[in-house]
């Protein structure tokens, strides 16, 4: 078959480096991708947001299923668009994406359908009632803007000061935009944060072996959130039994309301979790695979993703069998000096033909340029280094020497990925 992924980044290029070495796979188209990924994939220019430029490129490409990595498109509609042309895609529609697209939608749809998920404490659409409240209620509190900021738009913190802060941010500068017009205040939990992905084909679902991510820029879950700055996968961090209850209490009750509420959610589900002396609690939602949690999941597949992506669009995934390394992967995400905040790019970047060297070790390209022979930096994450091995430590180890092998200007990255 023949593949067209949307996207340009780390997770857009593991998805069509694991696409490319699927047996089913003839072809693989990425838009807009970027130089990094032009290595596994044939790139063609056209923004995510283009939803009409993506669905002729579709007319004129003819591929068998399309992928859609990041969140902006789907909350556009493009699998709405994709499915009334007659071409099959991985991604929720419009209606099902307000799942990611919006936490006050999300927070609703829990409630309705008794999905555990931490206490509202208010939400507001107006600056001078959220930092009223914020003076109310009990520290520390999670503050989320309503619509997505790239994984930036979330604090948790025990100091009024920064709540205060960080709603100004929101509400007043825009620094989201109209992303954070609206902001929800939480309740924080305590326990530990996992990453519960499953592949849906709106009926079947295929769970995802378990992956967590840490948001923080520094050590020791220190400083502002971002995008994510590395993942691990292993054996061992989910029982079967917590797996059982998980998907009992979290992933049907949600797949089942949407298919009641709107439309079959097709494609690859995140349910963010804090699991808790009481149980698991959703933290949030996204309406495909994380970034960089993708990184770290396909480094352990064992099987032909094509085919089971293809056997998800056209709703047959109960006959898919999927065989996982029963070993563990981690992804060490290398960025630009200053990121999540202001930094330059352009920067050189060496080492990395030396980086993969080394066996079971990929590097994935987030924002990187070509120029003269070699890369340039071109974004704030710019490169995933990814390796599997047959425990936790090992696969650490591995993806740190690496990550060690790899240099450019300013290049930062945390030390303590999966260390926990």
């Amino acid at each position: 078959m023949k593949a067209l992924v949307i996207g340009g980044g780390g997770r857009e290029h593991a998805l069509c480096w694991k696409l490319k070495k699927s047996p089913s796979v003839e072809h693989v188209w990425c838009a807009p991708g970027n130089d990094g990924i032009a290595q596994d994939a044939e790139c063609l220019p056209v923004p995510v947001n283009d939803i009409a430029g993506i669905l002729a490129l579709a007319r004129k490409l003819r591929p068998d299923i399309t992928v859609v990595g990041p969140e902006e498109p789907l909350v556009l509609g493009l699998s709405d668009e994709l499915s009334r042309n007659g071409f099959h895609s991985i991604g929720p529609s419009r209606a099902a994406a307000q799942l990611e697209g919006s936490k006050v939608f999300a927070k609703q749809f829990m409630d309705r359908h008794g999905i555990p998920t931490p206490r509202i404490y208010g939400v507001y659409d107006d600056l001078a009632k959220a930092e009223t409240a914020l003076e109310t209620i009990p520290l520390p509190v999670v503050i989320k803007a309503d619509g997505p900021c790239a994984g930036k738009g979330v604090l948790v913190t025990g100091s009024l000061l920064e709540a205060q802060h960080f709603v100004r941010r929101l509400m007043g500068q825009k620094e989201f935009g109209a992303a954070g017009g609206t902001v929800l205040l939480e309740e924080a939990l305590e326990g530990v944060e996992l990453s519960f992905i499953v592949l849906s084909d709106g009926q079947n679902l295929m769970p995802m072996v378990p992956a967590r991510d840490h948001k923080r820029v520094f050590d020791d879950d220190r400083g502002p959130n971002t995008g994510g700055m590395g993942a691990y996968s292993a054996d061992g961090m989910l029982s079967t039994d917590l797996a059982a209850e998980i998907l009992e209490k979290v992933v049907r009750p949600t797949l089942d309301g949407i298919a009641r509420e709107s439309s079959l959610f097709v494609g690859f589900l995140y349910s963010g979790l804090m699991l808790t002396p009481k149980g698991p609690q959703v933290l949030e939602y996204n309406c495909r695979m994380g970034d960089p949690e993708c990184q770290a999941i396909v480094a352990r597949m064992d099987f032909d993703f094509g085919e089971a992506l293809q056997a998800a669009a056209q709703g047959h995934l109960e006959g898919f069998s999927a065989h996982w390394n029963p070993a563990a992967s981690v992804c060490v995400v290398l960025t630009s000096g200053g990121y999540p905040g202001a930094y330059h790019t352009g920067k050189r970047i060496s080492g990395l033909h030396e980086a993969e060297k080394a066996g079971d070790v990929v590097v994935f390209h987030s924002a990187t340029k070509a120029a003269d022979g070699s890369f340039v930096t071109a974004g704030g994450r710019v490169l995933g280094v990814t390796a599997a091995a047959g425990d936790l430590r090992s696969a650490a180890a591995r993806a740190y020497a690496a990550a060690g092998r790899i240099r450019f200007d300013d290049m930062h990255y945390r030390k303590d990925i999966a260390y926990k």
